[in-house]
């Protein structure tokens, strides 16, 4: 299993945010987390990434690293493509790639890596040398998940890539999550856009109030009467 988690607690105050879900994804496999504005989604991923104190076991390739700072995990092959996508503003939309590979130090495969960025989002490299706060809103989201998979991940984490995107681009961008999928990244995608994340996803994990109450295949959640309800409008 790549990733497994038991009892995952965060707390803000006196108020608990997650209460002790456990969720896994294995190994190649694109699991999506969806459920209203609120629910705790961000906020599982933020402790799963060790940017939240949480309580609770987190185990990635079966050990343990609850304790790991957040930069050990970037070198154990985990990264994440946070809410508001957090790019270099100042920085050239190629520094910004380079960026991604921090951790890294095999020079002429980072070149290929950044090649490869350039395939996956041939929009990139049309602006590869302009400052990256002056790229739209989806070209930013797409130099987001290309700066994560700079750092050749085997665990990719993406919190609402959907977010302020206009229709035509989240299209273009769940199409470009599946097929990093498709490639063998195993992904764990947190989004609003329930629809659509249950239409690329292989199994889904519906939050409500800080807690998991359903899971299951994605195809099977998509036509579920009590999901289609409550999560797509139905």
């Amino acid at each position: 299993m790549m990733l497994e988690v038991r009892g995952l607690s965060v707390s803000y105050g006196g108020i608990q945010a997650v209460k002790g879900i456990d969720l896994e994804v294995a190994a190649g496999e694109l699991v999506c987390l969806i459920g209203a504005n609120g629910a705790g989604k961000t906020t599982t991923l933020k402790a799963l990434s060790r940017m939240l104190p949480a309580k609770g076991k987190i185990l990635y390739q079966g050990q343990s690293i609850g304790d790991l700072p957040v930069f050990e995990l970037v070198r154990q092959g985990i990264a994440l493509v946070p809410e508001g996508r957090g790019i270099f503003g100042r920085l050239t939309v190629e520094e910004n790639l380079l960026m991604g590979a921090y951790s890294r130090d095999d020079g002429a495969a980072i070149r290929r890596d950044l090649e490869r960025s350039y395939h996956l989002f041939p929009r990139l490299a049309e602006r590869k040398l302009q400052q990256a706060g002056t790229l739209s809103g989806g070209e930013q989201q797409m130099l987001a998940i290309a700066r994560a998979l700079m750092s050749k991940p085997r665990l990719l984490f993406l919190d609402e890539p959907s977010m302020g995107l206009a229709p035509l681009m989240v299209e273009k961008i769940f199409a470009t999550i599946r097929a990093i999928s498709d490639e063998g990244v195993t992904v764990l995608l947190v989004e609003q856009n329930a629809k659509l994340a249950l239409e690329i996803s292989h199994r889904a994990y519906v939050m409500e109030s800080g807690a998991i109450c359903l899971s299951g295949a994605s195809a099977a959640l998509l036509h579920d009467p009590q999901v289609r309800h409550a999560y797509l409008g139905e």
